[in-house]
């Protein structure tokens, strides 16, 4: 099936005698046994309920994938993704991460004694310059969050193949709809489900997406030993948003590409990074792996007064954190998304106080046009 009629109907494995249109909801803690040794294959949700099974099944279709797991949150996933390293493993990160990443590495990993180095994994030769004896993965995240680099897939793969690497890849700026990882050579990949998967704002999750069987079975082992699942109701929440997530990138990319080309004709802004725009230093390598440009937008202003001045009369758009939802959302990542690595680190990137993230709806183009236009005084 084509990923449209996945996203609406799902894998349509799971039993249902009743002819309900809608998964169920099975919002039970404990399943009872027929007998002694038998099992209806559900024991305790923690380690699998029907409903998030459902969820799980169409997330892995979407990725070509051959597993996987649903989390409370995308920052659940990724703290039981580092459970499959050993102190004195060593990580290469991209430098340009969403902030709550290297938080969790720094504060956490690093202090489980696993080494992370950050790098532009955009430079190949750079990152292989940094393999050690003791690395075991390259975690890469593509589109980077919020300067927007691209990570040629393939390339990085490769490396990663030669050297005997874990290839994670973090899949959420542009969905399953529009890149697949796994398909590019990748072993894992990483979803906050908040984000895009949701995609209404309305509810937290993660996924790990992985086609390796031997992955899968370590990762099981700690998702059922960790505890950190996402629950019924919350599954049932994200399946729903997934129904419509194909029709949603496509609003949201096209209302994205206008907004984009809008911006870098304003006098107000000095620099426009969106990877659907030809001048994007990666945007041939982008086409290439990619279906799609997505909707996620950075772009720098002339002066901290003008961010103050946007972020204080945007009135469609609303300024808070997050992003993927059908509402246009305005992030100042310096403060927000970001407040928690070293400024040194962010203005090295080009994460500075002049520096708005912008996550683009499915609202009526005009509308967003004219409440930026209003906002930023004119062009």
């Amino acid at each position: 099936m084509k990923k449209e009629t996945i996203c609406v109907h799902g894998e349509q494995n799971s039993e249902n005698s009743f002819g309900a249109i809608s998964v169920p909801i099975y919002q039970t803690a404990s399943f009872s046994h027929p007998s002694l040794g038998e099992s209806t294959g559900y024991d305790y949700s923690r380690l699998q309920n029907p409903t998030r099974e459902e969820l799980e099944n169409i997330m892995t279709s979407l990725e070509n994938g051959i597993d996987s797991m649903a989390f409370s949150t995308g920052m659940a996933a990724i703290s039981a993704l580092m459970e499959l390293f050993e102190p004195g493993d060593h990580i290469i990160a991209s430098d340009d991460l969403y902030g709550g990443t290297p938080r969790l590495f720094d504060n956490i990993s690093k202090k489980n004694k696993i080494e992370i180095d950050y790098i532009d994994t955009s430079d190949l030769i750079g990152v292989k310059n940094l393999i050690k004896e003791n690395t075991k993965a390259l975690f890469i995240e593509t589109p980077t969050n919020p300067m927007m680099q691209i990570t040629d897939l393939k390339a990085i793969s490769k490396i990663g193949k030669e050297q005997n690497l874990i290839v994670i890849v973090d899949n959420t700026f542009l969905s399953p709809y529009f890149q697949n990882p796994l398909s590019l050579g990748a072993d894992i990949v990483v979803h906050s489900g908040t984000k895009y998967i949701g995609g209404h704002n309305d509810t937290l999750g993660g996924f790990l997406t992985t086609n390796s069987q031997e992955l899968s079975d370590r990762l099981r082992f700690i998702f059922k030993t960790i505890g950190s699942c996402l629950g019924p109701m919350d599954s049932w929440l994200m399946i729903r948003g997934i129904k419509t997530l194909a029709i949603r990138m496509k609003k949201q990319e096209e209302n994205a590409m206008k907004i984009a080309k809008w911006l870098k004709k304003s006098d107000k802004v000095k620099k426009v990074f969106y990877i659907g725009l030809p001048d994007h230093p990666q945007y041939e390598i982008s086409k290439s792996q990619s279906r799609g440009f997505g909707a996620m937008i950075s772009f720098e202003v002339d002066s901290y007064e003008t961010v103050v001045n946007v972020l204080e009369n945007i009135k469609i758009i609303k300024f808070a954190e997050s992003l993927g939802g059908v509402e246009s959302l305005m992030t100042f990542p310096k403060i927000q998304t970001h407040a928690d690595v070293d400024e040194k680190i962010l203005e090295a990137k080009g994460v500075n106080d002049r520096l708005l993230r912008l996550s683009v709806g499915i609202e009526d183009i005009d509308d967003l046009i004219k409440d930026l236009e209003s906002a930023l005084g004119g062009i």
